[in-house]
């Protein structure tokens, strides 16, 4: 890989919600679930050991009855500042088979008010990262963030 070349994707924005409530919907499950996939899709059945080398894993389904497992593990839990999952593993860091990407959240107080969110993508091929692209990143994860706030506003 060109190291001046980036694979990653990112979102950032201001959230008009607490740092600590945008934590809570990014770490319990049954928070997780009301978000994390832009509607019509859901996430579902979603197990999380929240720690360093934990697992994590939901099933994705569509509103056609789609289905897509996504499991992997916690690379980095900062306690509200900091959540980095990767897909490269699966529980007691089991190669996955295929690593597709690794997620970084981080979150800090915004000037003003409100939580500076930037969630970044990182792919390990400029082809996962352009398939990524095309299959709606910036749309999916915008809705998906929007979601997200609604949520973390209403806690």
């Amino acid at each position: 890989m060109n190291p001046s070349v980036s694979n990653d994707l990112v979102l950032e924005r201001t959230m008009q919600a607490p740092r600590m409530a945008i934590w809570r919907c990014w770490t319990e499950p049954k928070l997780i679930e009301q978000w994390f996939c832009p509607k019509p899709w859901n996430a579902r059945d979603i197990q999380s050991d929240l720690r360093v080398g934990g697992a994590i894993s939901m099933m994705m389904t569509g509103p056609d009855g789609e289905k897509f497992p996504n499991a992997g593990v916690y690379l980095d839990v900062d306690i509200g500042r900091r959540l980095v999952t990767t897909d490269a593993f699966t529980s007691a860091w089991q190669p996955s088979g295929k690593a597709f990407m690794v997620a970084e959240i981080t979150l800090s107080d915004a000037p003003g008010g409100g939580t500076h969110y930037k969630a970044v993508a990182r792919h390990w091929s400029a082809e996962d990262r352009n398939s990524h692209e095309k299959m709606g990143f910036h749309e999916g994860w915008g809705k998906a963030a929007d979601q997200l706030e609604a949520l973390a506003r209403a806690l």
